[in-house]
């Protein structure tokens, strides 16, 4: 049976006579659809009938419906309503902005405004890295988008993209007490992005990109990193690679294997794909393979991009070919940042002993743990309903928050193998286990384990404004 997710729950009002036998009816019609009930709630009882909500999480959308199209069959049971709890959610959008400071007299409105205020603009006009002092700038990034590459989605544009940079933003807040505001364009030419986000400068104290297409994504965060003098960091890239770093240092080390022994084999060539291969080149491993639709990625193969020439530079060394069923065949790794459903158990028993596999395609792997399980050491996906998720909500939260501690001017190398290193340490040696390679997102130490380690390396780099904290 397929996983319910509150990612697909309704509440189904229904009105139906107020005995004891419908509502053990209706529970069980639920449970035999497959639905969860996570709660149950009296609405109103009058005149003979009750009303109840029946919350439930179901599978996906078509598995909701199919729920409330059989109790609507029940006899003397009313479906008075259906809710999508998801769109409930969005209405009105997931933020609003506060005032930090009380409004309540006339002196506060001539301290927080005119005349006050002047006396402020013209320090900081004298002294502009005041502003990450006197200002938002302090606490606040722009989370940037033009829709061209949303997760699952594809190109939706900038407005479909609103809702999912909304939920960055509130991801920042949840877990680091960073302020993100959500700044979704309304253009997809590369040098119209990067002049607008320049343009944006002087109100962030650092820019997340988000969802931008590839190779496109690779040559704006280059730029706008050399041109700017704020932290730039594409999340889809290097928020994957350094999780995927601290997932697969802690794997290697449960099962003993060293990263200079391995060969990995890493689907998906795109932006994600590429900067995993970068860092984990940096960890030690030296055999990897990196497969597109087309297969194994190597000098023979013409027609590149960017990215793939510079993969086929820096990978596959001897020059491997072949579709990527035939490329895993004795390798001790599989990571996939691809797409669904695109291997069986029989590849899977093909590779080396102890094998791991990081089936990172979202929502649907390329593999499911189910599938799986019989033949693997340790398994790792992107959702949240199988153990050890890779989720970059472990990395980009704690990175930003110590940027903006010692007002980074750029994000290094450095900077991203000690946000790894941070995530892996959370996890001592003697608690690692084949479902525990990597930290829950709701763990609270993670964030301040990885901010504190790469302000530390912003101060040692040269990268900081200031050499302490500034919140």
């Amino acid at each position: 049976m397929s996983h319910t997710s509150a990612g697909y729950s309704i509440i189904i009002r229904l009105r139906y006579p107020d005995a004891p036998k419908f509502l053990g009816m209706i529970t069980s019609v639920i449970g035999t659809e497959g639905g969860s009930i996570g709660a149950v709630d009296v609405v109103s009882s009058r005149q003979g009938l009750i009303t109840r909500d029946f919350t439930v999480n179901a599978s996906n959308v078509e598995h909701g419906e199919r729920i409330a199209q059989t109790l609507k069959s029940l006899e003397d049971v009313t479906v008075v309503n259906i809710s999508d709890r998801v769109f409930l959610m969005h209405l009105g959008g997931k933020l609003e902005i506060h005032p930090r400071v009380p409004i309540k007299t006339r002196d506060d409105l001539s301290m927080a405004y005119t005349p006050g205020v002047a006396r402020v603009c013209t320090a900081i006009a004298n002294e502009p890295d005041d502003s990450f002092r006197l200002t938002i700038r302090r606490n606040t990034i722009a989370v940037v988008s033009d829709g061209s590459a949303v997760l699952g989605l594809g190109n939706i544009g900038p407005r479909a993209a609103m809702p999912v940079m909304e939920g960055k933003a509130i991801l920042f807040k949840e877990f680091a007490n960073v302020d993100a505001f959500p700044i979704c364009l309304q253009t997809q030419d590369v040098e119209e992005i990067i002049q607008i986000v320049k343009a944006l400068e002087p109100t962030f104290g650092g820019i997340n990109l988000e969802d931008i297409s590839a190779p496109r994504c690779v040559e704006i965060e280059e730029r706008l990193s050399k041109e700017m003098e704020i932290p730039v960091f594409h999340d889809d890239q290097h928020g994957t690679a350094i999780v995927v770093y601290a997932a697969l240092f802690n794997a290697l080390k449960l099962i003993g294997k060293s990263p200079n022994a391995i060969r990995v084999v890493v689907n998906g060539a795109g932006a994600a794909g590429a900067a995993v291969t970068r860092l984990l080149m940096e960890m030690g491993i030296q055999h990897i393979i990196v497969c597109d639709r087309q297969g194994a990625i190597s000098t023979k193969r013409e027609e590149l991009n960017v990215l793939k020439k510079w993969l086929a530079e820096h990978t596959n060394q001897q020059a491997v070919e072949g579709d990527l069923k035939s490329v895993l065949v004795g390798a001790d790794v599989f990571i996939g940042v691809s797409s669904p459903n695109l291997l069986q158990r029989e590849n899977i028993k093909t590779m080396a002993k102890d094998p791991i596999i990081f089936a990172l395609a979202n929502p649907d792997p390329e593999i499911t743990p189910a599938e799986a399980a019989p033949h693997v050491k340790v398994m790792a996906t992107g959702r949240s309903d199988y153990p050890n998720q890779i989720n970059n909500v472990l990395c980009f939260p704690g990175l930003f928050r110590g940027l903006l501690d010692v007002r980074a001017r750029e994000i290094n190398l450095p900077m991203k193998i000690a946000a790894a290193q941070a995530i892996a340490e959370i996890i001592p040696s003697d608690e690692l286990h084949a479902d525990y390679i990597i930290p829950s997102v709701f763990d609270p130490r993670c964030a301040d384990a990885v901010a504190l380690a790469v302000s530390q390396v912003a101060i040692e780099t040269g990268a900081a404004r200031k050499g302490h904290a500034a919140i």
